[in-house]
């Protein structure tokens, strides 16, 4: 089974003080995709510093790169609505020549999570929040695959949305679908082109990497089912690890050596996509940029 290198690049630098240029490199690096956050703010030590939005960056990214694919990884409905979404990434797609890819997922707790909410709202409950996403993904589906959509729910509503003349890729472009529970993991089944996971957060502080293989095992097999429950075949999804959060952190970073073993042992899960943050000194995603750069152009080849 082949496997792709992409990166997560943060869009917390000027565009024209290296924000420009790492997009670029990522390109003749070669990845498969450069993502970004999909945040209007991020945790510590990046809380109280710049922080550009997602769209805008990948807009320019688009402008400056030819063939590397574009995303987020990814959206949430903490502070996204469908129809203004949807016309953003018509015309993004268009922009970019059909190259981008929508990571997708029901958002957190913190960071940007209560930015629109009134003063003294107590922030959504998992519960609410996989009801919006349940809501929020069928009708972004539509809006992107229909010219004319109305629509009236319990969280959104579209009144006669038109998205002329729909997206560059058809039907739509692509959704990567971050989940690990049910009703995430049965949307990721009916409207997903891939899956993602940063496998499991209980595992990151005190967990080994054999047991974060185990937990991925776990949840391929849980997608598995959902996939079959909804009468679809699993191999139609891609399988995409963002890497950093599992027990193994930064370590598959520190030589070719080991970023092979690491994507070796993932592939055999059955991941298609593997994901590296682009590094940052001072953070928990340091890396020697030789290293990160020759990882990005030799380890893959070393896999067979």
């Amino acid at each position: 089974m082949s496997l792709r290198l992409s990166t997560v690049i943060l869009p917390y630098r000027r565009w024209h003080e290296g924000g420009r240029a790492t997009w670029q490199r990522a390109e003749e690096l070669g990845f498969h995709t450069a993502y970004t956050y999909d945040h209007l703010s991020w945790r510590v030590p990046f809380r109280d510093g710049p922080w550009f939005g997602a769209v805008p960056t990948l807009t320019a990214a688009a402008g400056v790169t030819e063939r590397m694919r574009l995303g987020t990884l990814v959206t949430s409905p903490n502070f996204r609505h469908p129809v203004t979404l949807a016309k953003e990434l018509i015309s993004l797609d268009d922009i970019s020549g059909g190259r981008i890819t929508l990571g997708i997922g029901a958002g957190g707790t913190g960071f940007d999570a209560g930015a629109l909410a009134p003063s003294g709202r107590e922030p959504w409950t998992p519960r609410e929040r996989a009801d919006r996403f349940a809501e929020f993904v069928p009708l972004l589906d539509r809006l992107l695959t229909e010219d004319t959509v109305t629509y009236d729910g319990t969280f959104y509503a579209a009144g006669g949305a038109q998205n002329i003349p729909g997206c560059v890729q058809r039907p739509r472009l692509p959704f990567a679908v971050a989940a690990t529970g049910p009703r995430g993991l049965k949307l990721a089944a009916r409207h997903g082109q891939a899956w993602v996971t940063t496998g499991d957060p209980k595992l990151y502080a005190t967990g080994t990497p054999e047991q974060s293989v185990d937990a991925l095992r776990a949840q391929m097999d849980k997608l598995g089912k959902a996939c079959a429950d909804a009468g679809r075949d699993a191999t139609e999804l891609d399988k995409i690890l963002l890497t950093g959060f599992t027990p193994d952190r930064a370590r598959p970073l520190e030589s070719v050596a080991a970023f092979v073993d690491f994507a070796g042992r993932h592939r055999e899960l059955g991941f298609t996509e593997l994901v590296v943050h682009w590094p940052i000194p001072g953070t928990d995603f340091a890396a020697d940029q030789g290293v990160f750069e020759a990882i990005a152009t030799e380890a893959v080849g070393q896999l067979g």
